[in-house]
């Protein structure tokens, strides 16, 4: 895969992509990631890309010309027809989650545009932009984290970069949260590691796990559980965690 982020601070991607595992899997030829300086897209001395808005208003906006040179000239004959994608990051985008991970993750190229200012003239939305993602209810001073989480959340989804069970035990993966970890000592001021993962019974451990990702996305979560995928089991126990609440709130 290949990932271009167009943004006029290149040097904020630096330290998220020279360290840890996206390091690894740059290293490795699974992607490549170039921050791009939209500035060297501009014509004028000054590298202008903003400007006043028309019919007045605070803050400046992007101008479409950069913007539309740098991604014709960054496009791919050989992404074209459906492996590539131009996104715009901004707070007005649909919420970034991590089945739009695993959908980025099956494309080839990703070209990332990192909002500022006040944003960018509307003809970028109409005529270039095919995605706008954000990464939640908030906002940012611009655009550039949010294209590293996004990068983050996709490259690691790539063949090669995790173990197939890994990736699938993960929270969000089916709508579930993740169940509880634990490692040595088995006893940590005063807190015991629950006894069924020190049995050996994995068919007993696993049992648990999954009643306790059931727990855990209830209680966190629950509006995950109406995208799941439940066993009967799971239902059972999920209506027993209903009541148990109901119970509680008429005792209340």
């Amino acid at each position: 895969m290949r990932i271009d982020i167009l943004t006029i601070f290149p040097g904020m991607f630096d330290g998220p992509f020279r360290e840890s595992m996206i390091k690894r899997a740059i290293d490795q030829n699974l992607v490549e990631i170039n921050p791009v300086d939209l500035r060297q897209y501009t014509e004028d001395r000054h590298h202008q890309v903003d400007d006043s808005p028309y019919g007045g208003g605070r803050g400046m906006i992007f101008k479409p010309e950069p913007l539309y040179k740098a991604v014709e000239d960054l496009r791919s004959d050989k992404t074209r027809g459906g492996n590539e994608r131009v996104i715009l990051l901004t707070p007005q985008g649909d919420t970034f989650n991590q089945e739009k991970a695993s959908e980025l993750a099956d494309l080839k190229h990703l070209i990332l545009i990192c909002g500022h200012y006040e944003g960018v003239d509307e003809r970028v939305r109409l005529g270039l932009v095919e995605e706008e993602l954000s990464i939640g209810d908030f906002v940012l001073t611009g655009g550039e984290l949010a294209a590293a989480v996004v990068c983050d959340a996709v490259v690691r989804l790539l063949p090669g970069f995790l173990s197939v069970e890994a990736a699938e035990n993960e929270s969000f993966t089916e709508s579930l949260l993740e169940y509880p970890h634990y490692t040595r000592p088995a006893v940590f001021r005063g807190m015991e590691v629950p006894a069924v993962l020190l049995s050996g019974n994995h068919a007993e451990i696993e049992h648990w796990r999954r009643k306790q990702s059931i727990l855990r996305t209830y209680q966190r979560r629950p509006e995950l559980l109406s995208k799941t995928e439940l066993k009967n089991e799971d239902r059972i126990y999920l209506d027993t965690l209903k009541n148990e609440q109901s119970d509680q709130n008429n005792v209340l």
